[in-house]
Formats: structure tokens, C-alpha cells, sequence
């Protein structure tokens, strides 16, 4: 009832237009019954992290976020070092080690997260359960997931 108002107001912008008639078509189909994906708790993913001092926290993502998101949300990982899912500029900063049971569930590393793994290693070698935050997409199959955030690299601190 209100988002067919809003959309007969003539003020509206054609974006606050477009808007309305996209909440319309997400909430509800022709029978009038409304759909349940529209709940946030249906998308909510909780995961564990290692924090550096080897504390154990609960963190809080939604499906369809980066790993990165949750973790900075969380305050595990400094967004403001970090150009958020952006791989081409990427210091691997977002650096983290995730658990082997959870790595198989993972789709594998894309060629240009492997090179910035690998790019960034003191050794150059590629430690198998390393991934980067900002290519680890939250499914709701993560749920429970453990991961452990190293501590910056002597290069990354100021």
C-alpha cells in the first residue's frame, strides 16, 4: 500500500520512481503474497575469527559480502588500508588463513589472487590456506566458517 502511493506522487524524481517500483516487484508477486527473501535475517552468515592476539570472535556478514567487509565491519581489519575488493590494487593486506574444511567449500583462487599471494609472500611461496578477504564471497554454505587474521607484515605498519 505505501510503495503504490509513493509510486502515484508526482514530487518523485524518476529515480525514487524506479525505486519504488523495484521494492514492488521484490516484495510481492501477481497472488499478492509476499516473498521471504526479502528478510535480512535469511541472509545473515556468522563465521569465527583469529584475531592477531589468537582471540576467538564472532563475526556477523550477509550473503553476497566479501569476507573483507565482515571482518572490517567487525574491526578485525582496517578498511581504511585496504582499497576495498579491488584486486588490481590490491597489497593483500586483507590477508587471511582459513581453516581446510572451509577452503573446499571455497570456489578456487583466481589466477590474479594467486599472483597477489604469491606477489606479497616473503618467500614467494604460496601457503595453500592463504586467501585474500576481498575475493571470498559469504554464502550462507560458510556458515561457521573459521578463519584467522595474521598480524600486519612489517611493511604494512607505519
Amino acid at each position: 500500500m505505501a510503495i503504490a502511493t509513493l509510486r502515484r506522487l508526482p514530487s518523485l524524481s524518476p529515480c525514487a520512481r524506479s525505486f519504488a517500483r523495484l521494492c514492488a516487484s521484490a516484495v510481492s508477486h501477481p497472488g499478492g503474497a509476499t516473498t521471504g527473501s526479502a528478510k535480512v535475517s535469511d541472509r545473515i552468515v556468522k563465521l569465527f575469527a583469529i584475531d592477531p592476539e589468537g582471540r576467538k570472535r564472532e563475526v556477523v556478514g550477509l550473503t553476497g559480502q566479501t569476507l573483507l567487509r565482515a571482518l572490517a565491519n567487525a574491526g578485525l581489519i582496517d578498511p581504511a588500508s585496504h582499497r576495498l575488493e579491488e584486486i588490481d590494487s590490491c597489497s593483500s593486506e586483507c590477508e587471511v588463513s582459513i581453516a581446510q574444511e572451509w577452503l573446499d567449500k571455497l570456489p578456487p583462487p583466481s589466477y590474479d589472487e594467486r599472483y597477489v599471494l604469491t606477489r606479497n609472500s616473503r618467500s614467494r611461496v604460496l601457503n595453500k590456506h592463504s586467501r585474500l578477504g576481498c575475493q571470498v564471497v559469504l554464502t550462507q554454505e560458510l556458515q561457521g566458517m573459521v578463519v584467522a587474521v595474521p598480524e600486519p607484515k612489517p611493511w604494512d605498519t607505519p
